[in-house]
Parts: C-alpha cells; structure tokens; sequence
C-alpha cells in the first residue's frame, strides 16, 4: 500500500497538542506517521512502536492493512519512505495509551472525513452535471443536423439515431454508477389497477403462457393477500399525501416490491414485468410522444432482473433509476 502524495493535509489541533494529519478520501481514513502519533499521545515515539508492535502481534491489527509507505522529504532534502498508520491503528494505539485522547481523535477524524467526503461529492455531482448539460446540448445539435438533407445516407442517419438515441442512458448508467441518481421531475397521478384488474390481466397471462407450455398452474397464484396488501400500500397516504404521488414513482415500486415481496407461489418477476407495463399502459405511458415504446423486452427483462438481484439495500437507488429511465422517455 502507499498513500497519495497529494492527498490533503489538515490540522488537528486539541487542548494540548496540534498534528498534521494526511486525509485519504478514496478509503474514508486518515494517516500519521511514527511521530504524530507521538505528538498526538504526548509519548515517546518508543513507546508508540512498541504498542504498535503489540498490535500486529496480538493479531489485533493485520500490518497490510493499516501501514501505509510514503515518500517524505526530510530537513536534509533527501527523500524517505516513511510508515504511515491509518485511523484503525491510531485508534488501537490510542485505547492502550490513553483512550480519551483516541475518543476525541477519533471523534474529529470521522467528523472531517465526513465534511470532505460530501464536498468531494457535491463538487463531483456538480462537475458532472455540468458535463451532462454539455453533452444533451451537443446530442440536440446533432439531432437537428439529422434532419438536414445534406445527411441522406441511411448509414449516416442511423448512425445519428443511434447517439441521440442512447446518449440519455449512458448519462443515466453514470450517474448511477457514480451514485449521483436523484428522484425527477415527473408526472403526478397515476391510477393504480384495483385488486380485480390488477387479478384479471394476471389470469389472462397465465392462461397464455399455459397454454403455450411456459407456465404451470402455481403461476401467479396468490400467496395470501399479499397482491392486495401490496396495492394497498401502493395506494396509501402519509398525511393526507399520497405516499407515492407519481406516475413514475408508483411503476417503480410496483415493479420493485412484486420482484421483491414474492406475493405469488411462481413466475414473480414475470409478474411483475406485466404489472409493471400494465400499469404504463392504463396511464398512457406505454409509447413516448415520438410513438416508441418506453421500453422494449430486453429492457424490461434486464431492468427486472436488475431488480431481483440488487442488495434491499440499495432499494432506493434501484427506484430512481427506474423513475429517471421514464421520466427521461417521455
């Protein structure tokens, strides 16, 4: 391991002592070397190596993990590799000398990681956003140049479909990888089917998928009420409010807690792609103003898949990605 040379420097300073302390936001810690941790615990720099030594040997601490090489320039000018520890064995080191000094170490550490980490992200989603306008002004430009009769090449026209048509989700796929999702702007409303609809279009799939031998009976079979305490919840209200008050954001927990909830004995995701689409269509948002679907059946089979196999963790990045994909195919 080696820390970054360019990584921030702050001060920490407390009643008694003040240390320059080397941030590292990539792994959310900090690092001091042999002497800080001296100055940060008022101790002989002997005394910090041999509760160091103490550390690794109990195997309290794996060595690999939390000592770091960086080049340092010294008073003479001549450059060494120097042993920085991070927060893990600061910590460590800290209960076996003096634990308030580690408390309150600790407590600043985690509090200036934080603030860095969030400027970091909003300078990033800032930075980001900036690109994105950039890049959906260009595909408006070559969206424009695509009408021109100078282009009649069925080549050069497909060609510019294709950009203008996938630009807006390889900006979604980013923002999604680099966490930057947030709900849109997106369309109030939205009528959600009633328990005998919502069991009626299911019926009629099943009977389709049976009889082309691609179901069983257990096929959306019920378990329980659990259809009808999903709609329910879908349907609900938080203070007079509808808990979920968009087209968008209806669809996407409908999807999500079909996959998710496993209210039938079989054939959940299926499912829950037709209620999924179903529901567009009842809300007139199956095909964009352009006359195309606002998803296809790859799509559809990827995005439920996608689902199913995320981390409940991540529930709620999963939900606006899915309320960004028809929010921005409108």
């Amino acid at each position: 391991m080696h820390t970054d040379n360019q990584s921030p420097v702050v001060i920490y300073e407390s009643a008694d002592t003040t240390v320059e302390v080397r941030l590292d936001t990539d792994q959310e810690t900090v690092w001091l070397n042999l002497q800080q941790l001296a100055d940060l615990f008022g101790r002989d720099k002997s005394v910090i190596s041999r509760h160091l030594k103490n550390t690794f040997r109990d195997a309290e601490l794996d060595r690999e993990a939390v000592v770091a090489k960086n080049a340092t320039t010294a008073a003479d000018g001549k450059t060494y590799q120097v042993d920085y520890y991070n927060l893990d064995a600061i910590i460590s080191v800290g209960y076996r000398v003096s634990s308030s000094r580690a408390t309150r170490f600790r407590q600043w550490a985690t509090r200036t990681l934080r603030q860095h980490l969030t400027q970091g992200w909003t300078l990033n989603r800032q930075r980001f956003e900036t690109n994105a306008r950039e890049l959906e002004a260009a595909m408006a430009l070559v969206r424009k140049a695509a009408q021109s009769p100078a282009l009649d090449t069925t080549c050069g026209r497909g060609l510019v479909d294709i950009v203008t048509r996938y630009a807006q989700t390889f900006l979604l796929l980013q923002r999604y990888d680099e966490g930057l999702l947030t709900e849109p702007q997106a369309q109030p409303g939205g009528r959600l089917p009633s328990l005998f609809e919502a069991r009626t279009a299911l019926d009629a799939l099943k009977a389709d998928l049976m009889a082309r031998g691609e179901a069983t009976d257990l096929f959306a079979r019920d378990r329980g009420e659990g259809l009808d305490s999903l709609l329910g919840n879908l349907d609900q209200s938080v203070f007079g409010e509808p808990a979920y008050p968009t087209v968008e954001s209806k669809a996407a927990h409908l999807l999500y807690f079909v996959v998710k909830n496993h209210p039938f004995s079989d054939g959940n995701k299926r499912s829950a792609a037709y209620l999924f689409v179903d529901f567009l269509h009842r809300n007139g948002r199956l095909m964009t103003t352009a006359g195309d679907p606002v998803i296809n059946d790859v799509g559809l089979a990827a995005l439920t898949l996608l689902v199913a196999e995320s981390n409940p963790a991540n529930k709620e990045t999963m939900i606006r990605l899915i309320m960004n994909m028809l929010a921005g195919a409108r």
